[in-house]
């Protein structure tokens, strides 16, 4: 791969020999280019930016161009060029060193956080994944009142099929009919795009499609309950009824007509009412709310521009992978884990439609239920493709690693930071901070935040140790992967909040944070490796400023080499174990974790209350929870617990309690090991002697069946006997009541 490096007017303090130095070193970093310092690559040196282009094309190699503000210009310039390769065949790589790094108070230190940019540029790409396709053939449905919902379609009618849904009356339609135009109260609306279906119920007594418009009602009504939007005031009318009498040939107009229920299927919604159709955070993509207020014209406008693009096929990835097998969200009816559904802003989780009971009075299950790795009737979650927006929360929450996000998946993003972290290292850099930001609104802080250390004494930048990681969404990436980046020798890891992300991503990574810096402090790392930085707009660059000027953290004597994994669990247990043995203290047998979110911990069992039903190893979706074939034990494997609860909603006697946290004794290895959480002594045939149950379970079954009549002398009797004693005892005394169902 050539790079080429610009400064931009030596704007920046750009040093290509340490730059070669550094990346000479790293396994498949490219130092080719980097020996030609350039100034004004996007102007009077554009020359050498073709040269470069053809060169690439001829040699089959990639470009990478270190600079992001002219990125559309070289995008052009290089499909200008003749001998270039199309970017449609083969794209140009950019990355940003000037806001990130030389335009800071510290851009003279920032030579080892621009290597690390460079090399992180140049990994391969994330392996494409599975998409889903969007259908739209742009049936539009503008609702809200009449003037607005005229004025809107007609700026759409030229790229767009409209009709209209009058939603209240007051406002008048124009005299011409310029679409179909529908009135009543919505009574459902749902979808994304391509697939809206809608259904409204209209009770006035005009049918707008067979109204002319011909004004004669409006004239003839004497109490004037007829406006221009050609609907009833039912409150005002006196039924004199001379509206009818004056519609006789349109017989548009009819007082007894029942409330009439229509639902058609659209491609496209654009809500111009005040409340919007759909609560969520992120509304489905297709449907544009635009509600009365001061910008209402600048919001219209930008939501028309969008609108009049959405005509055709789209793809997006799909962001998910969904393994069923690892989810915890139930077991045997009974609900465990839901943190994917209670994250997820755009309500693209939902149970699944087989639960019922607790999960809400469903379907009961089929006779062939799929059995998962507890053995129990399994039932997961659904995701909706068309919905999901690629957050990655629900990856980020899920404690077992069922849900992952795929695009780039886990492995892809912990090689992108681990790159970052060893070039950094590797070039002199000290106490690296990640600074996770989303490519919208995140990106564009960072480059303000850069522009204003510019021009502004005031503002220092981001600091020289400070690597910002632009990010799809900032809740993709979680626990798992920022615990690695501390094992692999980062300072911190920070995490960028706009006004782009929902309250519910802000209290998941609030509790995430919360478990990760549990498990540092409790290590003896101390406090302040993670941290949440919230800034919604430029009016908060002060604040940004100074909340990335803080005192690094504790660092691990030695950076760890190991890559994250694809799997969660796999990846939270190599950090872990990285950060144990190099813990600057000595390690406690336990660390106790905070509730909400903990993806670690132990069972408590009350030896008072269990009979060892072993209802609770059947819901088990992790397999933590096992019996013993030959004695009545409940043993448990700790690393295998995820903490759902399936167990605790499970257990008829309610003796299971969550007990979150970090099993650390005995290096670790007790976590690892089997153990018996409860036992209790066998109950023995009263008859030929061998154990058939436990001691409990059957003086519990006996102390509540003896005042029945069924069960009364030899009946209570055989129920302390084995199931082959209780048969012969049953044909030895054929007078005595059978008790056939037990």
């Amino acid at each position: 791969m050539k790079t080429l490096i610009c400064d931009c007017n030596r704007t920046l303090p750009l040093d290509p020999k340490a730059l070669q130095q550094v990346l000479s070193r790293r396994p498949g970093a490219s130092t080719e280019g980097l020996d030609t310092l350039h100034t004004g690559l996007c102007r009077r040196e554009a020359p050498a930016f073709q040269r470069a282009a053809k060169q690439a094309a001829a040699s089959g190699d990639e470009l990478l161009v270190a600079c992001t503000q002219e990125q559309r210009l070289f995008v052009e310039l290089n499909d200008l060029t003749e001998g270039a390769r199309p970017v449609a065949e083969q794209p140009i790589r950019f990355v940003n060193l000037r806001e990130t790094a030389g335009w800071s108070r510290e851009g003279a230190q920032a030579t080892p956080k621009m290597a690390a940019l460079i090399a992180a540029a140049q990994l391969p790409p994330a392996a494409p994944v599975a998409t889903h396709t969007y259908r739209s053939g742009g049936r539009c449905l503008v609702i809200g009142p009449a003037e607005a919902a005229e004025a809107a379609a007609a700026r759409l009618a030229d790229k767009l099929d409209v009709s209209l849904l009058l939603d209240g009356a007051g406002s008048a339609l124009a005299q011409r009919r310029e679409q179909a135009v529908h009135s009543g109260r919505i009574t459902r609306l749902a979808g994304w795009l391509g697939a809206f279906d809608v259904a409204w119920e209209s009770s006035n007594p005009i049918d707008l499609d067979l109204c002319t418009r011909c004004n004669a009602c409006v004239e003839a009504c004497p109490e004037g309950a007829i406006g221009l939007d050609y609907q009833v005031d039912l409150s005002a009318c006196k039924s004199h009824r001379d509206c009818v009498r004056v519609c006789d040939a349109a017989g548009a107009i009819d007082f007894a007509r029942a409330p009439q229920a229509s639902d058609e299927r659209f491609d496209l919604i654009l809500d111009l009412r005040a409340a919007p159709a759909f609560s969520q955070h992120q509304p489905p993509q297709g449907y544009f709310h635009v509600p009365p207020g001061a910008d209402h014209e600048r919001r219209l406008f930008d939501a028309l521009l969008a609108l009049r693009e959405l005509v055709g096929e789209f793809d997006k990835p799909k962001f998910f992978h969904y393994d069923k097998r690892l989810c915890a969200h139930s077991r045997n009816q009974q609900t465990g884990c839901s943190a994917c559904i209670a994250v997820c802003s755009t309500r693209a989780i939902r149970s699944d439609a087989l639960l019922k009971g607790k999960t809400g009075g469903r379907a009961p299950l089929p006779a062939a239920t799929p059995v998962g790795p507890g053995g129990g009737p399994t039932g997961g979650v659904i995701v909706e493709p068309a919905l999901c927006v690629g957050c990655g929360a629900c990856s980020t929450v899920c404690p077992s690693g069922a849900m992952r996000f795929a695009y780039p998946d886990a492995a892809h993003q912990g090689q992108r930071l681990r790159t970052l972290l060893g070039t950094y290292a590797a070039a002199g850099g000290r106490h690296a901070a990640l600074l996770l930001h989303s490519e919208g609104a995140g990106r564009k802080l960072v480059d303000e935040l850069g522009r204003a250390a510019r021009l502004d004494k005031s503002v220092n930048g981001l600091p020289a140790r400070v690597i910002p990681v632009p990010l799809w969404h900032t809740a993709s990436v979680g626990l798992e992967l920022w615990l690695m980046a501390i094992a692999q020798g980062a300072s911190q890891v920070m995490v960028l909040l706009t006004a782009e992300e929902a309250p519910e991503y802000r209290q998941a990574l609030a509790e995430q944070m919360a478990q990760g810096q549990a498990l540092l402090a409790g290590l003896g790392y101390g406090e302040g490796h993670l941290r949440l930085i919230e800034a919604r707009d430029a009016r908060d660059l002060p604040a940004l400023d100074a909340a990335l000027r803080c005192a690094p953290a504790t660092t691990v004597r030695q950076a760890a080499t190991m890559a994250a994994q694809t799997d969660k669990r796999g990846t939270l247990e190599l950090a872990l174990d990285h950060l144990r043995t190099q813990a600057p203290a000595t390690v406690p047998e336990a660390i106790a974790l905070p509730a909400a979110g903990a993806p670690f911990g132990s069972l408590r069992v009350d030896a008072e209350r269990c009979t060892l039903c072993l209802s609770c190893v059947g819901a088990c979706p992790s397999s933590a929870l096992a019996d013993n074939p030959e004695r009545p034990q409940l043993r448990f494997i700790e690393k295998n617990c995820v903490q759902c609860g399936l167990c605790a909603t499970t257990c008829p006697e309610q003796a299971i309690t969550l007990q979150p946290r970090l099993l650390l004794a005995d290096e670790g290895r007790a976590r690892k090991a089997t153990r018996v959480l409860h036992e209790v002594p066998p109950y023995a045939c009263v008859k030929c002697g061998k154990p058939f149950g436990t001691l409990k379970a059957v003086e519990n079954m006996v102390a509540k069946l003896a005042g029945h009549s069924a069960f009364q002398g030899a009946a209570l009797e055989r129920l302390k006997m084995c199931q082959d004693c209780r048969v012969v005892d049953m044909f030895s005394n054929p007078n005595e009541t059978r008790i056939t169902d037990l």
